[in-house]
């Protein structure tokens, strides 16, 4: 049976091509806001940190309502480090809006979702965005996307995709290149033509997978997915099983159904197949999870979520300014708040360590785990983290293999040369060099993924900030050799005590300093760098001593050069092994793991 009153859509993208936007667009042309209401832009961009950094993390569901037919989007993130997210939401849809900015063209990560979507085997409708860019090539970015079909081993099928040309940041999209419309009437009209209407049997026992996870303190853990089939009633009595594990089998009861409606989500009393819902009552559920009758409690068949191949340390905080800030400081505290994260994020590892105090988390990417850390430190979790570390193999033969990743650059020419030799120096091979006519040129790379940690700042330094820099996880390959180890040393306080000016202006011949005047430090904290490559010990509390006589230019002015301040992902790129990140609500501190200098040199010995 055909549910002909509702479409479910996915929007997928590479990072910034104007998915968020492009479904603001499609909210308003829907007639979600008044004519005078005053809409944030990137209204679906909830989390704290998505605004502040423009980007998508979560996998978010809206509803509009168009032609007496309601259409279910989905936005999804276009990191790759947030992959995971892309893969499972993609159940829930029929068909995916692929965007794809005028002016880049198809991106590392747009192959990435596509080719999700091609195994799926979602129709694609095209939407070229940014269409009024100065700088845009469309033609030439339609070939490519057909290119790209083709490279994936798409259907034939996929070659006559319908294409839309939009610009999402004003609101209007049209089947007409070069022809401006007020709203997004074509987008939507198109989506309703090409989105097979779910088809299952109505008269069956229902069936939900659970393709995302959400949290509310009143309702507890809140399941949502699609209903696969049947009729779901409110207080229905329902049996989770899990494909990848066929022994589960835990009784429940379904006591509130939500659809989703513009921004919010209604109360319903019952919901077909076809619509995606989220449900309330059930504790003892995870992403992956069937929901069924018990009449008919087989699992859906659930995507297998790809590997994470970056591990960091998760421990208690020991420095000697332990507890002053947090709220949450234990290591009870920190293994629940992990294992509860690792319930939602199925790209997300926790594990064990060999003692109580540590535990080894494990994620797709550098971003990924700053995000988490970030997440934690302002719920008002303290703890330490160690350097990050790419997760290696072994193949039959006991060779030891590690993640490779394809490396996507375009730069300004004059950039170029210093490029290929910093990622050289990195293990890269350079696969693919294309000049543009707009100055700028496109370089890939195989490269270690180890070879990336750390680099994303230099490469911003190199390119005077206008480098675009995107990865994509390839496979893992056999072990590449030893890279050359960090070429900057570290500053190490040797005291605890006040920074004060005269001691900093002592210590900034040495290098880039991290402290300001007036902070509170203690022994073996990193205050700076060393361009040099050596650690050095400064004492930096030191005072000026009061004399009887004083010399002319004895009272000069100290000038102190601006102290670094470094954020997450920065502190991530520049830590060693024998290093850890102290993180507080409120403070981020680089710390020594032995704090005693003394100590520190006889575990070198």
């Amino acid at each position: 049976m055909l549910r002909e009153d509702v479409r479910n859509v996915a929007i997928i993208a590479h990072v910034d091509h104007g998915k968020t936007t492009l479904v603001d667009g499609l909210l308003k042309t829907s007639g979600l806001f008044r004519d005078n209401e005053e809409v944030k832009e990137r209204v679906m961009d909830s989390d704290t940190i998505e605004k502040e950094r423009g980007i998508t993390i979560l996998a978010k569901n809206t509803a509009v309502s168009y032609k007496d037919m309601k259409i279910n989007i989905i936005d999804t993130p276009g990191h790759a480090d947030f992959g995971g997210e892309v893969e499972r939401v993609l159940n829930m849809a029929e068909s995916v809006v692929l965007v794809v900015d005028s002016h880049e063209g198809p991106m590392p990560q747009t192959k990435f979702v596509l080719k999700k979507a091609i195994e799926l085997g979602l129709p694609a409708i095209i939407c070229i965005n940014k269409v009024d860019r100065p700088d845009e090539r469309i033609d030439e970015v339609e070939d490519e996307i057909l290119d790209l079909f083709i490279s994936l081993d798409a259907d034939e099928s996929y070659l006559e995709s319908p294409i839309v040309y939009a610009s999402a940041k004003n609101g209007w999209a049209s089947l007409e290149k070069g022809v401006v419309k007020e709203d997004m009437t074509d987008l939507l009209d198109t989506i309703i033509e090409y989105t097979p209407a779910f088809e299952a049997e109505e008269d069956t026992g229902f069936k939900v997978l659970v393709s995302t996870t959400d949290y509310n303190e009143y309702l507890g853990t809140i399941a949502i997915g699609k209903v696969e089939c049947g009729i779901i009633k409110k207080n229905a009595q329902a049996v989770i099983t899990n494909y990848n594990e066929p022994d589960r089998l835990v009784k429940a009861k379904v006591v509130t159904i939500y659809e989703f409606d513009g921004l919010s989500r209604v109360e319903v009393e019952e919901a077909k197949f076809g619509s995606i819902v989220a449900l309330s009552g059930m504790e003892d559920i995870n992403v992956g999870d069937t929901i069924g009758t018990e009449g008919d409690h087989e699992p859906i068949e659930f995507t297998k979520i790809s590997e994470p191949t970056l591990a960091m340390t998760f421990s208690v905080n020991d420095s000697p300014f332990a507890g002053r800030d947090g709220k949450y400081v234990t290591s009870r505290h920190l293994r629940d708040r992990l294992l509860k994260e690792a319930e939602t994020d199925v790209s997300l590892r926790v594990e064990p360590t060999d003692t109580t105090e540590a535990f080894k988390v494990s994620g797709r990417g550098e971003l990924h785990l700053s995000v988490l850390i970030e997440n934690l430190r302002r719920e008002g979790y303290e703890f330490q983290v160690s350097k990050p570390e790419v997760m290696f193999k072994s193949d039959e033969n006991g060779k030891k293999l590690e993640p490779i990743e394809i490396a996507t650059v375009d730069v300004d020419e004059v950039y170029t040369g210093s490029i290929i030799d910093k990622l050289g120096r990195r293990k890269g091979e350079m696969i693919d060099m294309h000049p543009s006519s707009s100055g700028y040129t496109r370089l890939v790379f195989r490269i270690p993924a180890r070879g990336l940690i750390g680099y994303r700042t230099e490469f911003m330094t190199d390119t005077k900030g206008t480098g675009i820099l995107n990865t994509e996880f390839e496979g893992y390959d056999r072990y590449k050799g030893d890279l050359d180890k960090r070429q900057l040393g570290s500053l190490i306080a040797t005291e605890k005590g006040i920074a004060t000016a005269y001691g900093l202006n002592a210590a900034q011949s040495r290098g880039q300093l991290f402290i300001e005047p007036g902070e509170e430090i203690y022994e073996g904290l990193i205050v700076g760098s060393n361009a040099k490559g050596l650690d050095i010990d400064v004492n930096i509390c030191r005072k000026k001593k009061m004399t009887n006589t004083r010399a002319s230019g004895n009272d000069d002015a100290i000038v102190l050069t601006p102290a670094k301040k470094m954020s997450v992902e920065e502190m991530m790129e520049f830590v060693e092994e024998d290093e850890l990140i102290e993180v507080t609500p409120h403070n981020l501190r680089i710390r020594k793991k032995i704090l005693d200098a003394t100590k520190r040199y006889k575990s070198k010995k």
